[in-house]
């Protein structure tokens, strides 16, 4: 049954009230398919870390509409030419960016569908309800694309500095209480303004662009890339590799009709059709938490195991090193847990791996974050700044990591 009460002011624990500016903006928000962003964690399982974090990719997508508001706002009070189309445009496609996210969010980027990411998926449900929208959308998708003749508008979505990366920062260190992200966004809009069709950075603004940098840093080091989180979000894509595996053995497994559609069946972007799309949009956190407290009693080893560790929070060992751990190392704790248990190598392999990550603060060759100094003059943050640590921030650091049970020590 439709709604007859319009909301039009919503409660945000960041940034106070928020205004949905218009009618088509909150029927997008009341779609179903924007709805399912409630059940999908922002963040992952970096809640087994940190407690707080158990905020949404629908506070998230908000959030980057209130800030997509308040930058429109500055550019246009600066002389900006941004009409009112291009402005509903602009929040349709803010607040949308993410509606194509599985269920926690990155963990499982490529784990149900193959060769897919979430923005490949978004695009796909953006242009879905596009038709439902009597084509009031394609302006959006434009943008979203990067096709549109205005490149600063693309920039406002994607780039080094944009409204995503300027709430999931703010938002994530509210939620986690890891003060390093606490970036000041309200003065990054405020600096904002448009010099030959490409976003730049009023001189007065260079402190609170380096401040977000380092903040950027800290918070993959500290929180994203942090040793629990990335065990964890290890653990959640094996158990559902392990679980297509013994599905795809005949192994009778229970779970939700739409995750058993994707674990019985192989769907990569050709598959993905409006039937398959739909089926998707019904699968959400609940639908992988459920099925993993199921399998914990599985007779299978593997399987059960693994959501055992998840469910109870009791998770593997990891160690994070600078150097690439050895295949001797590897292998002294697979043979300690084959022989402990009895179980296969390649049963063995699903709690003895190891992987690398990486952190890169500022891509120098990407949509450089632009500095408008007083005379005209634009540069690079990097050259602009006096800030030692800047220049760091430009290089991608490795890390590599083991995982292992902690009977193998």
């Amino acid at each position: 049954m439709a709604s007859q009460t319009k909301l039009k002011i919503l409660n945000d624990p960041i940034y106070g009230f928020i205004t949905i500016p218009n009618e088509r903006i909150f029927q997008i928000i009341e779609h179903p398919y924007f709805q399912r962003l409630r059940r999908i964690s922002q963040m992952g399982m970096s809640y087994l870390v940190y407690p707080g974090a158990h905020h949404t990719r629908f506070h998230h997508a908000l959030g980057c509409v209130h800030l997509m508001q308040k930058a429109v706002r500055v550019l246009q009070y600066k002389g900006v030419e941004i009409s009112k189309i291009e402005e509903e445009a602009l929040l349709i496609a803010i607040l949308m960016h993410d509606i194509g996210h599985g269920p926690f969010s990155h963990a499982m980027e490529h784990s149900l569908v193959e060769g897919l990411d979430h923005e490949t998926i978004s695009l796909l449900f953006m242009e879905e309800m596009n038709a439902e929208f009597n084509q009031s959308l394609t302006l959006a998708i434009q943008i979203f694309k990067g096709e549109y003749e205005r490149k600063f508008m693309i920039q406002l979505i994607s780039s080094q500095m944009d409204m995503d990366r300027l709430d999931y920062l703010k938002r994530d260190s509210f939620y986690t209480g890891a003060v390093e992200g606490n970036i000041n966004s309200e003065r990054l809009i405020t600096m904002l303004n448009v010099v030959n069709d490409e976003l730049v950075i009023e001189e007065k603004g260079i402190y609170s662009v380096e401040k977000f940098l380092i903040g950027r840093r800290l918070m993959y080091w500290q929180v994203y890339l942090h040793k629990t989180s990335l065990v964890a979000e290890q653990l959640l894509i094996r158990v559902l590799k392990r679980a297509k595996e013994l599905i795809g053995q005949g192994v009778d497994l229970r779970a939700s009709e739409p995750l058993m559609y994707f674990l019985k069946n192989r769907i990569s972007r050709e598959d993905l059709d409006t039937e398959t799309l739909q089926i998707f949009s019904r699968l959400d956190d609940y639908d992988v938490i459920s099925a993993m407290k199921e399998w914990m009693y599985a007779e299978d080893f593997v399987l059960r195991n693994l959501c055992e560790m998840i469910i109870n929070r009791n998770l593997l060992k990891v160690k994070i090193k600078k150097k690439k751990p050895s295949a001797e190392k590897l292998e002294k704790r697979s043979r300690a847990l084959q022989k402990k248990y009895g179980i296969s190598e390649k049963e063995a392999s699903y709690f003895v791996f190891a992987g690398e990550i990486t952190n890169l603060a500022y891509k120098k060759e990407r949509n450089n974050i632009n500095i408008l100094h007083k005379n005209g003059r634009i540069n690079d943050v990097v050259k602009v700044s006096d800030q030692l640590n800047l220049k760091a921030l430009t290089r991608t650091v490795v890390k590599y990591y083991m995982c292992y049970p902690k009977v193998t020590d």
